[in-house]
């Protein structure tokens, strides 16, 4: 959680915080991916993308 925090107050401090929806749905989507690898759910996931 110290991650998510440093990361947030380093955004806010370079008035980039647009970028914040999109780190966002990468960490979503990473992690869709990683719990989906080698499970029955696998291929109608990856038929998504």
């Amino acid at each position: 959680m110290e991650f998510i925090g440093e990361l947030y107050s380093f955004l806010g401090a370079k008035k980039k915080l647009w970028l914040l929806p999109i780190i966002t749905v990468m960490f979503i989507l990473g992690g869709l991916l990683i719990l989906a690898q080698g499970s029955v759910v696998a291929p109608f996931i990856y038929t998504l993308f």
